[in-house]
Order: structure tokens, then C-alpha cells, then sequence
């Protein structure tokens, strides 16, 4: 195996590991390798990860970012969907970091059916799969509250989604539901030709840091189907887009107006706290 005087992974390594693995990036899974190693610090750099975090690492793949986050944090937590790179994972940071294997934990298994892990997640940091990214990282963060903070790498578009402000072009159910849990903002780009395969288009990474939920008598899935209805007639006022929730336009103005919120509105013109107040109303009106 060839092995970086650095520890961490390029370009000759990952193609090597993949050949040796016979494993072949698939769409379907959402696989693409990072292979700069210069990125993969600049992401471990920016996740502002501290020796007593524990990590939530989703999609390690063959490893190149994991590597770099066993150098900072307590322990982390790898959680892969393809039982050839899970089992391949603790080989890998055996030979490039020896000292690190003790703190290395791997799951087997598809993140968007996890429940429970070995530790509590103080951070989450990965380069999640593009088709389930918005899903994983909201399961993720309605399980396990003990996450702190954390950076994901996502497509560009998507990362503007998680991070934009009311009002925004691209503000919709990605972006209130991610105000639930955090403080969202865009945290850089990451152009296409660090990944093997290389994909069509650009990458983004987004920061967070979690903050209590609303206080509030509504449950967050209460609120969450409010969100939805509302933004799934974007043009709609929030009167119309919320008739067949409340029943009829008549009862949603009524919700809206006990809430404190103008029925003429639309969904993409509030934040999560107006959205929480419409579901509270509809428990006592």
C-alpha cells in the first residue's frame, strides 16, 4: 500500500484502495471520494472540532476525511452503508494512523436508520451522500440531541437552501426545519475536481451550531407539518396553502390571525418561531 508521509489520503492512494476493494463509486449510493488532501484539512480545519468531541463521521468511504478528524477529536463515530468500506475503514487508519485506531468506532448500516450509538455525538462532519443529504443530517440531529455543532459537505444547491434566510429565493423547508435545531450558515465551496469520480457540479459546506428547539406546547412534528403544507404551494398565500391542513382557507386565516400571522403572507416570509406559534394555535382555537 502506498502510504503519505502526512498520514492522509490522495490521489494515488484512494484509486489504489479502491482497485485493491474492487469497488466502483456508484450513483445510487451517493459516492465521491475526496482525493485533495489539502481539502480534507481545510474541512477538518473549519469543523471546529476539539479534542473531547466525539464525531459523527457519515459516508467515511475509504477514509479521507476520517483520517484528518481522528487527529483532532476524542473518538469517531463512522457510520457506512457499503460492508466493504466499513470493514476496509479500520485497516486503513491502522496503516496511516496506528495510534488512532483505538478511537475509531464503525458502523455498518444506512444512517437514516439509525437510532442509537455506541456514544453520544457531541459534532457531525461528513461529506454526506447527495441524494439523502437534507433527510440524514434532520434524522440526525432529531436523534441524537447531544450534538453540539458540525460541518457537512453537500451539493452547492442544497447548501444554499440549508443556509438561506426568509425571503430568499432558494428559503424553503431544507432551511426552517434546519432553524429547529441551529444556527445555519454557508461555510465555503469545494470545486468538483477533488472528488474521484468527479461530480457535475459544485460542492458547498455549511457550519452549524445547535441551539435549544422553540419553546413551545406544539411537538416538533406538529410544527414540521405545518412547514411542509405551507411550502408545498410555494405561490400560494399562507390562507390558501394552509386550507387543506386547517380544514378550509377560513380556518387557516383563523389560525394564522390567533398566531399573530398576516394570512396574506407566504411560507418562504417566516421562521421557525411563526411556524411554531400557526401549530400552537391549532392546538387551542
Amino acid at each position: 500500500m502506498v502510504t503519505r508521509t502526512d498520514g492522509l489520503l490522495g490521489p494515488a492512494e484512494v484509486r489504489e484502495l479502491a482497485a485493491r476493494l474492487d469497488i466502483r463509486p456508484t450513483k445510487s449510493l451517493g459516492q465521491n471520494f475526496v482525493i485533495d488532501a489539502n481539502t480534507v484539512r481545510r474541512i477538518a480545519e473549519r469543523s471546529g472540532v476539539q479534542p473531547d468531541d466525539v464525531v459523527l463521521e457519515v459516508g467515511p468511504g475509504l477514509g479521507s476525511l476520517t483520517l484528518a478528524l481522528l487527529d483532532r477529536a476524542e473518538c469517531v463515530i463512522a457510520v457506512e452503508i457499503d460492508p466493504r468500506l466499513a470493514e476496509q475503514l479500520p485497516i486503513t487508519v491502522e496503516a496511516h494512523r496506528p495510534d488512532c485506531v483505538d478511537r475509531l468506532e464503525v458502523i455498518a448500516a444506512d444512517a437514516l436508520r439509525i437510532t442509537s450509538l455506541p456514544q453520544l455525538p457531541t459534532a457531525i462532519v461528513a461529506n454526506l451522500p447527495y441524494n439523502v443529504a437534507v433527510p440524514v443530517l434532520l434524522h440526525l440531529l432529531a436523534t441524537f440531541p447531544s450534538v453540539r455543532h458540525g460541518l457537512v459537505m453537500v451539493q452547492a444547491e442544497v447548501a444554499d437552501r440549508l443556509a438561506a434566510a426568509p425571503g430568499s429565493r432558494v428559503y424553503g423547508v431544507p432551511s426552517v426545519k434546519m432553524q429547529w435545531y441551529a444556527q445555519v450558515q454557508r461555510a465555503g465551496s469545494v470545486a468538483a475536481n477533488v472528488f474521484w469520480p468527479a461530480p457535475r457540479i459544485e460542492s458547498g459546506l455549511v457550519s452549524f451550531t445547535c441551539h435549544p428547539p422553540p419553546a413551545s406546547t406544539a411537538s416538533r412534528e406538529q410544527v414540521f407539518t405545518v412547514i411542509d403544507a405551507a411550502f408545498a404551494q410555494r405561490r400560494k398565500t399562507l390562507r390558501a396553502a394552509l386550507a387543506a391542513w386547517a380544514g378550509s382557507a377560513g380556518r387557516a386565516e383563523e389560525l394564522l390571525i390567533a398566531a399573530g400571522v398576516d394570512p396574506g403572507v407566504r411560507g418562504e416570509q417566516l421562521r421557525i418561531d411563526a411556524f411554531t406559534r400557526i401549530a400552537e394555535a391549532a392546538a387551542v382555537v
